[in-house]
């Protein structure tokens, strides 16, 4: 139950009709956003990984060894594991099925104390009644002791009491929910995205497999709904011809770390791993090595839940492995003098981490778990990386001398970069420059309401600023394909023309100097062609901002413009079609309409004559066409650049924009297919 202030009472008075009560799940309902984050597609996800975790703390306290999660028909996913059941008694304190409890109430689980588990991820106690009131049906079936049980639900509401419907000789549980498209105004699993984390969660629990399947199509395999109406515990034993995908690693980190690495050149060739845990499973667990590059990849968890926001123990474990090179390398000679003292960058520059933490007693800074904030958990990854890392270094002195020697070059790099990028600065490459002489400004000096075009070439450009909105929106055109920045250091950056022209444009600054709150442009749109070229270029500014300017992209300031493909007039009505399977629903066949770049062709159809044109690039457009489907706020279509998984993003930078060519042309040819993926 939950209370707030009744705003609607303007008496003035503040009695107790003040006052509005929120029964059970309700205040789950009124403010979702509390509870996972937010009710766009990482909210959507995280319902699964709140069902998903109840199953993966089964596993970690040594009950289950197997997972799978199927996403369904009508936008339903289903989990199952073959641990020991939710239980189905009757519970003490509530009088009913410890079973509806757990589903119904917040703050319900067997994860505050007793004998339920020792080592947990949701310890919030809020996951499965989160999920079920801002689902429109979930049902719960139940392997236990012999019986099958189940119980449905609709909005976090029971629809009947628990009931046993037959006899099992497995064990386990099965939870199906449906998200509410109230809550959700768009549901659409991203089958990927799941895959990926449900990798990333097989690494780290050794010994549990995962398997991830894709039956969204399955009205067209008859009769395999009804299989699994049927109470079919894993659907891959079917033999579904759909998506698929299982894992199951020994290695744990290290075979994490090895799979973030096998693109790139490894520095040394052991690994490091220590693992350390008491008598009751607390403890930490650290894998890392380093690699031939500029960016480091520190990847955090406590109790097997990924910290995007990092915490204690990341503060741990920086400290202790600056600490430990630092004492290393005087203590062997490899320091000349009391200049060269290694910083915290420079420790990490190159490094591929993972840094897990076992607690009995966890908090996370808000309900999402993206920051881990309990105190103790700082000390324990110090104690335990310290030891173990010197160690390490004593006993494989090869691999502790290229260690070093890659911190030593990074440490000359970054006072090179330094010396550099002051000198630049003292010459006044950006600070009180003026903007670009390219750059068609907007009138507005409200951030909030301004917005800049990044388009490719002068022809665009000129038709974008005379297509534009003068008050609103600023023009900025690139000449050509900017510097790739991938291996790239600042003062190599802050020489090319392009990308002082973006950084004095923005107002932001960069590097140490970098100031969110001086961003002039709230919007900034990247208007590329639809063509090869185009996309490179895209790519080329997305490296940039990702590895410079994050905050723009975290803070949702980053969008990609969506031109129209095809430009179709029918007499005196015109219709833009942003893709082939739009254009064919306008003319209202497929397949039999040529079209070529810059020719208008007429065909007959149905006694009406279509002229269509394709445009292979925005200065094919004139200012009036550019105006009405791309920068019109009232028509056009933007993709905001959100970065879901910051390390797979990282990682997919760095095969598509660095210095492994077999490996790009790897990843490009078996992704061609799925070239419409969103970063």
């Amino acid at each position: 139950m939950a209370v707030k202030i009744n705003k609607k009472n303007n008496t003035g008075k503040y009695s107790a009709e003040s006052i509005t009560v929120l029964e059970g799940l309700e205040p789950v309902r009124r403010r979702p956003g509390m509870y996972i984050g937010t009710t766009g597609p990482d909210g959507l996800h995280h319902l699964i990984t709140e069902i998903f975790d109840n199953s993966r703390d089964e596993a970690m306290g040594g009950f289950c060894d197997d997972i799978e999660i199927a996403l369904l028909p009508n936008n339903q996913v289903r989990v199952v594991d073959n641990g020991r059941g939710i239980p189905v008694d009757i519970h003490k304190q509530t009088k009913v099925s410890a079973l509806e409890t757990i589903m119904t109430t917040l703050h319900a689980g067997g994860k505050f104390g007793g004998e339920g588990y020792k080592i947990s991820g949701g310890l919030h106690g809020v996951g499965s009644s989160v999920v079920n009131a801002l689902s429109i049906y979930t049902k719960a079936e139940i392997h236990k002791d012999g019986g099958i049980y189940i119980q449905e639900y609709a909005k976090g509401k029971r629809k009947a009491a628990v009931k046993k419907i037959g006899n099992t000789k497995l064990h386990g549980s099965i939870i199906t929910f449906q998200p509410d498209p109230e809550i959700f105004k768009e549901i659409n699993f991203d089958f990927s995205r799941v895959v990926h984390h449900m990798r990333q969660q097989a690494y780290l629990v050794k010994g549990l497999k995962i398997s991830v399947i894709d039956l969204r199509d399955l009205p067209a395999q008859a009769g395999i709904k009804d299989k699994i109406d049927d109470s079919v515990f894993f659907l891959r034993d079917l033999g579904l011809e759909a998506p698929s995908m299982s894992f199951y690693f020994d290695g744990g980190l290290v075979s994490l770390v090895r799979f973030y690495n096998h693109n790139q050149k490894a520095i040394h060739k052991n690994i490091f791993y220590v693992e350390k845990r008491n008598e009751d499973f607390e403890g930490a667990e650290i894998a890392l090595q380093y690699i031939d590059d500029i960016s480091a990849r520190v990847m955090p968890f406590a109790n097997n839940i990924y910290n995007s926001e990092g915490g204690t123990h990341i503060t741990g474990f920086k400290t202790a492995l600056t600490r430990t090179l630092n004492n290393y390398a005087k203590k062997n000679g490899l320091s000349k003098n009391g200049d060269d003292t290694f910083t915290g960058d420079d420790a990490l520059e190159g490094l591929t981490a993972v840094i897990s933490v076992k607690l009995k007693e966890i908090q996370f800074e808000g309900q999402t778990k993206a920051k881990l904030g309990t105190v103790e958990a700082r000390g324990l990854v110090e104690s335990v990386f310290s030891e173990a890392f010197e160690n390490f270094l004593e006993e494989n002195p090869d691999d502790a001398k290229d260690i070093i020697g890659k911190v030593i070059l990074a440490m000359k790099a970054r006072k090179a970069a330094k010396a550099a990028k002051d000198s630049i600065l003292r010459k006044g490459a950006l600070e009180g420059m003026t903007l670009p002489g390219k750059l068609a400004d907007c009138q507005s000096k409200s951030a909030e309401e301004s917005e800049i075009f990044i388009v490719e070439g002068d022809s665009a450009g000129g038709t974008a600023k005379t297509g534009r909105d003068r008050k609103t929106q600023a023009i900025l055109p690139l000449r050509g394909k900017i510097l790739n920045i991938e291996r790239a250091r600042l003062d190599k950056m802050l020489a090319s023309e392009q990308i002082k022209n973006l950084v004095v444009a923005f107002g932001t600054a960069i590097g140490d100097t970098f100031d969110i709150t001086k961003l002039r442009y709230h919007k900034i749109i990247i208007a590329t062609d639809a063509d090869v070229d185009g996309a490179h270029i895209r790519t080329l500014i997305l490296t940039l901002l990702y590895r410079y300017f994050r905050p723009l992209i975290d803070g949702d300031f980053v969008y990609i413009a969506q031109p129209p493909l095809y430009k179709i007039k029918k007499s005196k009505e015109i219709f833009y079609a942003y893709n082939d399977e739009e254009k064919d629903k306008i003319i209202g066949k497929r397949d039999k309409l040529e079209t070529e770049n810059l020719e208008l062709k007429e065909e007959e159809n149905q006694s009406s004559k279509f002229s269509v044109q394709r445009y292979k690039g925005l200065g094919e457009m004139n200012a009036e066409e550019l105006w009405e489907t791309t920068m019109d706020p009232k028509n056009r279509i933007l993709k905001r650049i959100t970065i879901e998984d910051a390390q797979e993003a990282d990682r997919i930078f760095d095969v598509l924009m660095g210095t492994d060519v077999p490996s790009r042309k790897s990843f490009i040819q078996s992704n061609a297919k799925l070239a419409t993926i969103d970063i």
